[in-house]
């Protein structure tokens, strides 16, 4: 049996992760590390035998105490935290003095071509540190369209974007989560190991805001923005600095990369074909309709 820590545990990767895990193996003994304990009671209400303890990335007084017992550590990174040395490099120092060497780590694909990006500098520092990892990085999420990038599409009708014509690899987040479950329950087959994940299709956004035409009755548009106008909309917007620059990262360099490979290490591990593209969004459409018209873009 594993005590397992997982962080970021009431957003969408972490909720699908604890999901997972408790339908592998009912032995494990699954901790969410959360900010509000009583409010992730309620998110959780139908897991009885998940147990809660206070943790904050931000607090690190919150560390010690949710480290207590544990065997793995399922990491993620929030978006608005960038400073990695200033709230990351104290958890990974607090991990190691607390003997826990089992990190799986949710990075993102390519990771180790970007060297500047957050998920770089914290796969570094768990290295140099000397613990065991796997660094799990998938592509580029599904659901940014009806989470990080909803606001515009619901009240602009518009994807405001530094992309270009880049080219994303698109995966569905419960696919994540369901690899994390098994990756942590699996460490070590892993061990060690960076391991990318990716769902069926490369599309630039100018093709997914097709996609998502032919699903809704309101139609959308892509908007390309050089990467300074991009910061100065966000920043109107009250989005904070450091998450609008890993938004300016993990749109703009792209551009300069090559087309992402497309991984089948998800039917490898689980017998199964990763989400595609356009059921997803054909189940999400209610999400992505409009709901104002007011806001329109400068």
């Amino acid at each position: 049996m594993s005590n397992i820590l997982i962080t970021g545990a009431t957003g969408n990767i972490g909720f699908e992760v604890i999901r997972f895990l408790t339908k592998i193996d009912s032995s494990n003994k699954i901790v969410a590390g959360v900010r509000n304990i009583e409010k992730a009671k309620n998110i959780f209400k139908n897991y009885p035998d998940l147990k809660f303890t206070h943790f904050d990335f931000e607090d690190f007084d919150t560390f010690d105490k949710a480290l207590n017992g544990i065997d793995k550590v399922f990491l993620l990174r929030p978006p608005h935290i960038s400073d990695i040395g200033k709230y990351f490099k104290p958890l990974i120092l607090k991990i190691k003095e607390k003997n826990i060497t089992k990190i799986v780590f949710l990075s993102v694909q390519g990771a180790e071509k970007s060297k500047v990006i957050p998920h770089s500098k914290i796969e570094r520092l768990i290295i140099e540190y000397g613990l065991d990892f796997i660094f799990l990085r998938p592509s580029y999420f599904m659901q940014n369209l009806t989470t990080t990038l909803n606001a515009d599409i619901q009240t602009k009708r518009v994807i405001i974007l530094p992309a270009g014509k880049a080219k994303f690899n698109w995966i569905d987040i419960e696919n994540i989560g369901e690899v994390g479950a098994i990756l942590l329950h699996r460490f070590s087959e892993y061990k060690n190991q960076a391991i990318e994940i990716t769902g069926l299709e490369n599309e630039n956004f100018e093709k997914v805001t097709e996609l998502i035409n032919n699903s809704i009755g309101s139609p959308i548009e892509y908007k390309n923005v050089n990467p300074f106008r991009f910061y100065r909309i966000k920043k109107r917007e009250g989005v904070v600095k450091g998450m609008i620059i890993v938004m300016i990262l993990l749109h703009f360099l792209p551009r300069f990369q090559k087309e992402p490979k497309i991984s089948d290490f998800y039917e490898q591990l689980t017998g199964k074909k990763p989400t595609n593209l356009k059921n997803l969004l054909n189940e999400k459409r209610n999400n992505l309709r409009n709901k104002s018209l007011r806001n329109p873009v400068e």
